[in-house]
Order: C-alpha cells, then structure tokens, then sequence
C-alpha cells in the first residue's frame, strides 16, 4: 500500500458509500482516463476477467462466432470467449516481444475468411507489460475490419511509441488484482472508446437494469462493477504507481546486471520505441532441464519463482482448440523463469536470488 489508501476507504465508509458505485468509483475512473489518455472512458469492474466478459459483449461477440487469442497468456484472457458461447482460435507469439505474431494473425484471418468463418475479434495481450507489436496489429485489424480488445492487465505503466497500453486498441482492459502493478484487492478497468460504450458496459455491469420504476430487464446482465470501498484502494494507489514501475524496473535492471556475464540465461528484449513497466522480471535459460534446475533450487531456499505461462493451446481445456502455432510459446514456456518481482524487494533480496540462480548453474 501506498499510504493514502485507507483515507479515502475511511471516507467511503464515513459517508456511507459502500455499493458499487459513489465517489471514490468515479474519481478512481477519471484517474485512469487521466493516466492513460487516448480519450479513453473507464468502467471500474470487479476483474480484468469481467472487463474481457464485457468487452467482447460490446464488440458483438456472440454463440458461433470465432474470436482470434494470443496463446501465451494467462486462461483468463481466453475463457470469457467461451463464456459467451464463442469459439477461441489460438494464436503463437513472435520472438521479439513474445506476444503475438502479427505473421500467424494475418495466416490465421486468410485461413478463417477462406473457410467463411470472419472473426469477430482479436484478443492481443501486452505480455509481462512488454507491449505487443501495436501497429503491425492494427494494420491487420483495419485490412479485415477485425476489432482489437487489449488486455493490458499487466501492462499498466507501459508506453508503445509514447502512447500508453490501456490505449491501444479499440477497448481496452486492466487488471488491479492483488499481483499486479497496482491493486484494488481485486478489481478490473474497462476502457472504452466514447461516452456511450462505457454506459453500456456500466448498464450490463449493474445487471442490465432498464429504466423503469420497477425491475425490468431486456438483457442479460451481470453483477461486474467495482465497489465504493475498494476505488477507494484504487485512488491511492494509482498516487504511486510511477514509483511501483520504477520498482520493478529497478529489479529487472538488477538482474540484468547481475547475469550479464552468464551464457545460460537471456531476457526479454525491450525496444526502443517501447517502455515495459516489467511487471514480471523473466529471463530464458538453455533448456527445460537448465530452468528446472534453477527453479528447484530456488525453491529449496524457499525463495518462489514460476515458468512462463503454458500456452493456451496446450492446456487440457483448450486442446480441441484451433491454434496458428511455429513453436514460439511453447519454447518459451520449456525455457523461461519468472524471477521474485514485488515493487517492496529489498537489495538484499534480489542478491539472495542472484546468488542461488548463480549457484544453481555452478
């Protein structure tokens, strides 16, 4: 916690304001409009997960359709698509950033228009908050008419060419679980792109309530918006989130410095034109028996790390899936490492970490 958290808290409960909805829902929104920019409109949900739910709701996705998915993710950028009786079509990642290839998009989208099958979307994911390769994407969204839902849930803090992640695509999403660059206990962000879309998805958010002097509904809705108490959470932390992503990027350029001179591990790569808010330190090692080694001796120290996500076109739920896939995710998966990452790392942690990966190669 940053510190201011609590006083707003205290006011939600001193007036009373405990619903999902009140003052500190609205500030926290105008917060994020403010942080992000790109005349974006935030909705304050209950997750990230409710943010992709709504999101692809207000894109028109629906039973039968397909819906184009970055494989290498985390499940829960891919499973509202199936929430909603749609049908996920994985997509491998490209080397650079490890987010999704704009080459196996495009393969992808000629061979479902071939086969009469136009998707409805492109889910396409900033990965660890490294930005994905945004304007190759988008190229790809305008020639087929194809919207793009960003999920920035670990990427906020992030910049692509200067703009902010959050602003990228034709909606947007964040994410302030307890894990993330910020958080609000639990708690997600749609961002949309005029005054009307983020009404909708406050209306499918509430319940789909029509306006009437009784309870009437013409839709489907769903109980996704954030409560008063936790926007409270929400509007201090967004008071130090620059300091949290100086934070992780201080561990990242700690452990980049501290492996420069060792062969078997290589990082993430970060481009000139991008800036990630590192939200998770990863590094790649030589083999799955090298990453096994490092993380079963780190674990020994009690000292938690974690492989890269497992793509979702290897999950057991997904494995019926279709998938656009070169090998990419999965490489990535047998050979990378999520190193110790929280914003309040000590020195001394990051030199115990240090010294077990190093001993652990010995």
């Amino acid at each position: 916690m940053g510190g201011t958290e609590q006083q707003y808290v205290q006011e939600a409960f001193d007036s009373n304001w405990i619903a999902p909805l009140g003052p500190n829902v609205s500030a926290f929104e105008h917060s994020l409009e403010n942080y992000v920019g790109g005349d974006m409109f935030a909705a304050a949900l209950s997750s990230g997960t409710a943010a992709i739910h709504l999101g692809l709701k207000i894109l028109g996705v629906s039973r039968g359709d397909e819906v184009l998915c970055q494989s290498f993710t985390f499940s829960a950028s891919a499973n509202p698509i199936v929430y909603l009786g749609a049908t996920p079509v994985f997509i491998d990642s490209e080397t650079d950033t490890w987010n999704i290839s704009p080459e196996l998009l495009e393969k992808a989208i000629k061979d479902r228009l071939a086969k009469g099958k136009k998707p409805k979307a492109i889910i396409a994911v900033h990965l660890y908050g490294m930005p994905y390769k945004a304007d190759e994407i988008r190229a790809l969204s305008e020639k087929y008419d194809i919207p793009v839902l960003e999920d920035s849930a670990e990427a906020l803090g992030s910049t692509y060419k200067g703009q902010k992640c959050g602003s990228l695509g034709d909606l947007s999403i964040l994410s302030f679980n307890g894990n993330k660059i910020i958080t609000t206990s639990g708690g997600g962000a749609l961002l949309t792109r005029d005054q009307k879309q983020k009404e909708k998805a406050v209306f499918l958010a509430t319940q789909a309530r029509d306006e009437a002097p009784h309870y009437q509904h013409s839709e489907i809705g769903h109980n996704y918006r954030m409560s008063n108490v936790l926007a409270g959470i929400g509007r201090g932390q967004m008071e130090v989130l620059d300091e949290r992503v100086a934070a992780r990027r201080s561990n990242y350029a700690y452990y980049k410095d501290a492996f420069q001179d060792i062969t078997d591990i290589t990082f993430q790569k970060e481009h000139p034109d991008f800036y990630a808010n590192r939200w998770l330190s990863c590094i790649l090692t030589p083999s799955y028996q090298v990453r096994e080694q490092i993380r079963l001796a780190l674990a020994e120290q009690d000292i938690e790390s974690r492989p890269l996500w497992k793509p979702m076109h290897l999950q057991p739920v997904f494995q019926d899936a279709l998938h656009f896939s070169d090998g990419t995710s999965e490489k990535l998966f047998d050979t990378g490492l999520c190193l110790p990452s929280g914003s309040n790392l000590r020195e001394e942690d990051l030199e115990l970490v240090a010294y077990h990966v190093k001993k652990a190669l010995v």
